[in-house]
């Protein structure tokens, strides 16, 4: 049986604040909109990474375009098709820091 480590007090405390729920609709593949978004990590046609307070998310796809940004609210709408989303804890994402990235 693996270990679990911890997560981080703080970091568990700004995720979870009062009313900031994640909620992640996706509509025939083609419109998205997501709630609980914290930060654009970075975005072009093909992808957009978005921190989130459930961690990063990934999505891939074709055409993809931010319609609609509003990080005081947490608020993303995203136009395009969908191919892929996946989640990873936002830890992992940045301990693979400069390098790691690069060569990817």
């Amino acid at each position: 049986m693996a270990a679990r480590i911890a997560p981080d007090p703080a970091e568990e405390a700004r995720r979870k604040k009062p009313g900031a729920q994640h909620r992640l609709v996706i509509v025939d593949r083609e419109t998205i909109s997501i709630e609980g978004v914290l930060n654009v990590e970075s975005f072009d046609d093909e992808q957009i990474v978005l921190e989130t307070n459930a961690g990063i998310l990934s999505l891939v796809g074709q055409g993809l375009h931010i319609r609609h940004l509003n990080l005081e609210d947490g608020v993303v709408e995203i136009e395009g098709y969908v191919e892929a989303c996946d989640y990873e804890e936002e830890t992992r994402k940045r301990a693979r820091g400069f390098f790691g990235r690069l060569l990817k």
